[in-house]
């Protein structure tokens, strides 16, 4: 049985492999967001970014990604915290919150994320669409 880390330590004890390891690959945090000017609302949509390998729901640059897309997110402790709009299924959002990781996730069952917790062929990429009708393709929460 695998060492269940994230049960005896807090996150910023984790070390960088377990930091990383705790990312289920669900893919919802390279899902576009358009966030209302007035409101600051945010809205999700089924647009990923240019980057998403649709295959394992992992983005195909993600040790140069702040490079190449300065506007992607690190998370980390500094700013895990400060980021409202990370779906309620994010193992990461779970474990800050104090909660247990849920049994799908890889961590607990020992195997790849089910594609009904990820966002693998329901989603569309970004440079398919032009950019003004993103507007479009904003989903509902229980999409997530």
């Amino acid at each position: 049985m695998q060492n269940k880390f994230w049960k005896n330590k807090k996150l910023n004890e984790f070390s960088e492999e377990e930091w990383e390891s705790i990312c289920s690959n669900c893919g919802k945090c390279c899902l576009v967001k358009l966030q209302d000017d007035e409101t600051e609302e945010v809205f999700y949509t089924n647009l990923v970014c240019r980057y998403f390998d649709h295959n394992n729901c992992k983005c195909s640059i993600y040790d140069t990604r702040r490079i190449v897309v300065p506007e992607c997110l690190k998370l980390d402790m500094s700013n895990i915290d400060k980021i409202e709009w990370m779906p309620k299924t994010c193992a990461y959002r779970i474990l800050y919150e104090s909660k247990d990781l849920p049994d799908w996730h890889p961590l607990v069952t020992g195997s790849l994320l089910k594609s009904a917790y990820s966002i693998k062929g329901r989603c569309t990429c970004q440079t398919k669409v032009d950019e003004d009708d993103w507007e479009d393709f904003i989903i509902e929460e229980d999409f997530l």
